[in-house]
């Protein structure tokens, strides 16, 4: 058997196999947040097609972070009926489930622009040549806020049945924002050297590890550069990595920060045709993996098979993660299994998010909608 299905632990969290679906936003939701039939639906497909550990798509965790009316929240005790609902429908078929812990940050303009609000920030970067949209500095009235609605949320999840947390600290939302010294420019606590710009990160898992206890699965999707010239370099984003884990949190999943202005500057690359387009997160995982005891996620246009087992089999990290292939594919991993080791079908033409952002509909234009 492949070391790919060796079981594994995230702390005290036992997963059978070492394949994670990463995070994937879905809109799939009933009035402002309430998880819909249609979420926990792939989220059933997901659980049986042989992943070892789903992370749900986004879930906000203050209502000033929402970039979408039709987001999933997380923000008050009214939303856990629901998430039990999903997590109860992933734990019948014998599988893990983390929630992804949101905010947008600047990124939530998209949204509070429309009904004629400001996003908040870390900084308000005049004329940002990255981000297009009305938001304004953070009060530090506000960043405590924020910290403490992180704590609750992953307090709800616990409470809804997710077996860990994933604080989502990557792709240009709120505390990679607060990482980069392009998107943090204040001069208080906050700002400045690395441990101010990550203070917000660290804040935020004392608040969690406080009210979910020392037992329970804290994990981070940290984005250790940004997509672009002057922002967050990795020599930074590594020594992040490094405090990250020592600090306390369990599992780090390995990404880009803010994002620049083309495909091929943001996590979302496309033209994956050959393996050696495939992984393109793999050296900075594989740095991250040799200075850290906590486990490491790839993740990153991983497609191939041999590719993914040679990963773990050289020590580069400890699980692989993997989106837009479980979107078009979500069986595909029962099928390597089962011995079919061909490569994933995903082209990675990027229309399954277009069309999300268009239609509000997640599905690979290859397949029927669900």
């Amino acid at each position: 058997m492949s070391i790919l299905f060796s079981p594994i632990t995230i702390g005290n969290l036992e997963l059978p196999n070492r394949f994670v679906r990463s995070a994937t936003a879905d809109r799939f939701t009933e009035g402002a947040g309430f998880v819909a039939d249609k979420k926990i639906a792939i989220c059933q497909q997901l659980a049986e097609g042989g992943v070892g550990l789903i992370i749900s798509g986004v879930v906000y965790v203050h209502p000033t972070g929402k970039t979408t009316f039709s987001q999933t929240s997380i923000a008050s005790d009214e939303y856990i009926p629901g998430l039990t609902r999903l997590t109860k429908a992933v734990h019948e078929r014998g599988v893990k489930i983390a929630a992804q812990l949101f905010h947008g940050g600047r990124e939530a303009a998209k949204y509070w622009n429309t009904v004629n609000q400001e996003a908040i920030a870390p900084s308000m970067i005049a004329g940002d040549p990255y981000f297009k949209g009305e938001y304004r500095s953070m009060t530090t009235d506000e960043i405590w806020n924020t910290v403490r609605a992180y704590g609750d949320a992953a307090k709800r999840a616990q409470e809804a049945g997710f077996d860990a947390v994933q604080l989502h600290a990557a792709h240009a939302y709120l505390p990679s924002q607060f990482l980069s010294p392009c998107g943090n420019r204040r001069n208080d606590e906050w700002g400045g050297k690395l441990e101010n710009r990550l203070r917000f990160h660290r804040e935020v898992y004392q608040d969690m590890r406080k009210k979910v206890g020392e037992d329970y699965p804290l994990l981070i999707k940290l984005g250790v550069q940004d997509g672009f010239a002057g922002g967050l370099e990795f020599s930074e984003g590594l020594q992040a990595a490094i405090l990250l884990a020592q600090w306390g949190y369990d599992s780090l999943e390995i990404s880009q920060g803010l994002r620049g202005k083309i495909y091929e500057e943001t996590e979302m690359r496309t033209d994956i045709h050959t393996v050696d387009r495939e992984g393109f997160f793999r050296d900075w995982a594989r740095e991250v993996k040799k200075h850290v005891e906590v486990p490491v996620m790839m993740v990153g246009g991983l497609r191939t098979f041999e590719l993914m087992e040679e990963v773990i089999q050289k020590g580069e990290a400890d699980f692989v993660s993997l989106c837009r292939p479980l979107i078009r594919e979500p069986h595909i991993i029962n099928e390597w299994k089962k011995g079919n080791r061909r490569r994933a079908a995903c082209i990675s033409c990027n229309k399954c998010l277009e069309r999300k952002h268009r239609e509000g509909v997640l599905a690979c234009i290859f397949n029927e909608p669900m």
